[in-house]
């Protein structure tokens, strides 16, 4: 059996939580981006966003407010504690 029919049948990991961990990095940085692009303070219009829910915090440059709405306020609060106290012990 050749190397590459080998590879196809070897059993693959599937994490979901990785993915979704990494879909909620992918939108901060995207929305991150669109809101420098325009002169903004990205991390204070994110907080602004996340503590009042308020959708017009995000600037809809780029598309970035519906973006940031395609993922869950908490999920994203939980990804960003999780990042902050794992790179902080």
């Amino acid at each position: 059996m050749n190397r590459q029919n080998h590879d196809m049948t070897e059993t693959v990991s599937f994490n979901a939580e990785e993915i979704r961990r990494e879909n909620i990095r992918e939108v901060l940085r995207h929305v991150e981006t669109a809101l420098k692009e325009r002169g903004y303070n990205a991390i204070n219009q994110l907080a602004g966003y996340l503590i009042s829910n308020d959708p017009a915090y995000i600037s809809s440059h780029n598309n970035a407010r519906s973006v940031i709405q395609s993922v869950e306020r908490h999920e994203i609060i939980e990804e960003l504690v999780r990042f902050y106290l794992e790179e902080h012990q």
